[in-house]
């Protein structure tokens, strides 16, 4: 029974894909609803994106950002205003067109994304040089219609923060824009434990009606790139269309430059994909929802171990999050396959010989070790441990990237790559577009980033031999 319970876990090496949706629906991370493309998060689930929520609301906090909620429904006549935006979006907004009975005189949209409803406000509030920066972020829901669709990776609804903020200058907005995207790097290294590569994206990879837009982009186990966060410098794009003024000091009339910036529910697909293996997830012990889960092995003294499990409990809860798995109906070995699958990070085990020895058995989900601990220094002992096991996961993903990441020196050796080995491909790019939508015609690899951190690998162009401007990452891509 308890081989089976893996056993339902389609193995990684036979279908990542499988695997990955088994992981979700055996580890109650999420469901599929009765909407197409639409998913329930359910508890277990929603309780890691409570914890993404927490700790990513208060680096915005810190760095000024105030949150407000705009409306789910956008005016056609509002959406159309910015047309390289709407044509961006157009394929996947769905429409509201009717009230109870009546058809509307304008179709509605249900929010793809707010920088149009959010402008059309900004229009009214800010008049003065005075009334800037605005900072204001929104946790909300939108709606973008996929025609394919995969839990927390893309889905017709999905849940996320979009940073929408008004500057005097262009200097401001694209330091804001930065700094943001370095929120994400530090957030998505230090608390998900995944490594990302800082850098902007191409004119055919940008946001629709942006000026610049910055990425990270993590590898998954996969191979594939995942972009785990975005920050834009909207430019005056916005703010013209929207007219959206202010009087400066110099008593001009100016346009203010605008930023947006967003990361969503795909940040969960992301650490399955990381840091998940055969038994299931394994979570980062900073947003683990269990951080230690208490299994007692009753043997012949169920009531003595009970008790003990509980004090152990009461010892621990005021410093982690922990959980006592006291039912009955399930045999230890059982519980610790469900806790492994669920990626618990630490499994505190307990029988009648570690109460007689004053000890406590501590298992860990990344990599098994298992050690005896005196009872008096569990507290300490949990502490540091979960702190390298938070690191450990950092080093073995970014072990893994760097082993999955090659050098193609031409075209040849690009394609060969991309056909034959997974993750990402460094090479030299000329800056046009049309070389890069070859790569994407060629092997279905696309142009990720343009890394902060150049590296010369050649004088040339990887397609068109021409003089290369910068390095760049290809690779295929979720």
């Amino acid at each position: 029974m308890e081989e089976k319970f893996v056993k339902e876990i389609t193995p990684r090496s036979e279908d990542f894909a499988q695997w990955y949706v088994d992981v979700i629906l055996k580890g109650e991370l999420a469901d599929y609803s009765p909407v197409r493309g639409c998913m329930v998060i359910r508890p277990y689930g929603y309780a890691i994106w409570e914890n993404i929520q927490k700790l990513l609301d208060k680096r915005f906090k810190d760095t000024g950002h105030k949150n407000a909620y705009f409306p789910v429904f956008i005016p056609e006549s509002l959406l159309k205003k910015e047309a390289e935006h709407v044509e961006g979006f157009a394929p996947e907004v769905a429409w509201v067109t009717h009230g109870g009975q009546e058809e509307l005189a304008e179709r509605i949209a249900v929010r793809p994304t707010s920088e149009t409803i959010i402008c059309s406000m900004y229009a009214k509030w800010i008049k003065s040089y005075r009334d800037l920066p605005v900072l204001i972020n929104q946790w909300c829901n939108v709606v973008r219609w996929e025609k394919s669709t995969k839990p927390f990776l893309r889905t017709a609804e999905f849940l996320w923060q979009e940073g929408h903020t008004a500057h005097r200058t262009e200097e401001d907005a694209e330091e804001e824009t930065l700094r943001m995207l370095e929120v994400y790097r530090d957030f998505v290294e230090s608390e998900l434990s995944i490594p990302v590569i800082k850098g902007r994206k191409s004119e055919n990879e940008k946001f629709a009606g942006a000026l610049r837009t910055y990425t990270i982009e993590a590898l998954m186990s996969d191979g594939r790139a995942l972009q785990a966060g975005t920050s834009h410098n909207l430019g005056q794009h916005f703010s013209k269309v929207f007219d959206i003024q202010f009087l400066d000091q110099d008593g001009q009339l100016k346009y203010v430059w605008q930023t947006s910036w967003g990361v969503s529910t795909r940040l969960i697909g992301a650490i399955i994909m990381t840091h998940g293996d055969d038994r299931g997830l394994k979570l980062p012990p900073k947003i683990a929802p269990i951080q230690v889960i208490i299994v007692p092995i009753f043997g012949q003294k169920k009531d003595l171990v009970l008790n003990k499990a509980k004090e152990i409990y009461e010892l621990l809860k005021n410093e982690f999050r922990v959980e006592l798995d006291d039912r009955d109906e399930y045999t230890p070995g059982w519980k610790f396959n469900e806790w492994e699958m669920k990626g618990v990070p630490i499994r505190l085990e307990i029988g009648p010989k570690d109460i007689e020895n004053k000890q406590v058995v501590v298992v860990r989900r990344d990599t098994f070790e298992k050690n005896i601990v005196a009872e008096e220094n569990a507290v300490e002992y949990i502490k540091n441990l979960l702190n390298d096991i938070q690191k450990n996961m950092f080093e073995q993903a970014q072990k893994f990237r760097e082993e999955n990441t090659r050098v193609a020196l031409n075209f040849e050796e690009l394609k060969n790559i991309i056909e034959n080995y997974r993750g990402f491909v460094k090479a030299m790019w000329c800056g046009n577009g049309d070389c890069e939508k070859h790569i994407k015609e060629q092997t279905g690899a696309t142009l990720r980033c343009i890394p902060f951190e150049q590296e010369k690998l050649s004088d040339k162009c990887v397609v068109c031999g021409k003089e290369a401007q910068k390095m760049v990452y290809f690779a295929k891509s979720y």
